[in-house]
């Protein structure tokens, strides 16, 4: 009978092993590009302390932490937007201008607005009182609310729209900050009552957000094309792996808003499928499954 039991623990360690392999990391799949743009203030605070840039920068912090995104790097966002600019100021040729609420380097941009910026007193203590904080025994709760939007860059479609909500209660001595300013230290702003009632709201959206792009194909771009491989614009720091395969698309004339001037989107032709065989760190090679006369800048998407 021990030996019964013990073989049925080993099928159920072999079962158990068996699944863990099949939801390996590398199994995942690719990791969409993010962009996250700078918060805009809806709350009435005001303070010496950057709040769009600040909460920016714990956003990315959050999307990369979760190990499942490649987020655009600030300075990039920042020299695509000013290209933006450019375009839409009418100082370039006709069609070189990056169409505005389209970022050709990511495919899903995050917005996000701070709605409530609270902190409130209660209780006895004295101290030094500040616009932000009272240093002493005073009670303190704090309560911020955003509202955070997921665009598909490529459309400028609204995929989602979220309401995230945090809160923080501290009693006791605090460490305070001149004009409720944090000195624009983002690490102190972190430490605040304030500080944990925003990365609570921050992390909720980023959970819902990961949610959300669950059902949103992965999509990539040919940098490169020969008769029998093509080279693709996304490698191992982009979650590839050997053995993925993708559709590949044929884009066709952008649908622009003549009133807006926003892309709408592009009709797409499926012309060939390819299996990834070598990956680089920025890049990978896949070769042709099916299809044939594949183009650099023709798109890739994942099933």
């Amino acid at each position: 009978m021990k030996k019964l039991v013990m073989a049925g623990s080993l099928v159920v360690v072999l079962s158990a092993a068996i699944m863990l392999i099949s939801i390996s990391p590398a199994s995942a799949g690719p990791k969409k590009t993010i962009a996250v743009s700078e918060f805009e203030n809806k709350s009435g605070w005001s303070g010496q302390w950057q709040m769009g840039w600040g909460m920016q920068e714990m956003m990315c912090t959050s999307l990369v932490s979760t190990g499942k995104f490649t987020v655009l790097e600030r300075q990039d966002l920042d020299a695509i937007m000013a290209e933006q600019d450019l375009g839409a100021s009418g100082r370039t040729g006709k069609g070189s201008a990056a169409a505005i609420g389209k970022l050709g380097k990511s495919q899903i941009l995050i917005s996000g607005a701070v709605t409530e910026f609270e902190e409130k007193k209660g209780g006895e203590g004295g101290g030094i009182g500040f616009k932000g904080f009272r240093i002493g025994g005073s009670h303190e709760q704090a309560h911020v609310a955003i509202n955070v939007r997921i665009y598909d860059t490529t459309s400028g479609e609204v995929l989602d729209s979220i309401r995230v909500t945090g809160e923080a209660d501290a009693g006791g001595l605090k460490v305070g900050y001149s004009n409720a300013d944090f000195g624009g230290d983002l690490g102190g702003f972190r430490k605040t009552p304030l500080g944990e009632a925003t990365q609570e709201a921050i992390d909720e959206a980023v959970q819902k957000i990961a949610s959300r792009l669950k059902s949103v194909p992965w999509q990539g771009t040919l940098i490169k094309a020969t008769p029998s491989k093509v080279y693709i614009n996304s490698g191992s720091k982009g979650g590839m792996d050997d053995g993925m395969e993708f559709d590949v698309y044929r884009p066709g004339e952008e649908l622009v808003d003549p009133d807006t001037g926003m892309t709408l989107g592009a009709e797409t032709e499926k012309i060939g499928r390819v299996k990834v065989t070598s990956v680089k760190e920025k890049y990978s090679i896949a070769k042709i499954v099916s299809g044939s006369d594949m183009q650099r800048g023709d798109l890739l998407q994942s099933d």
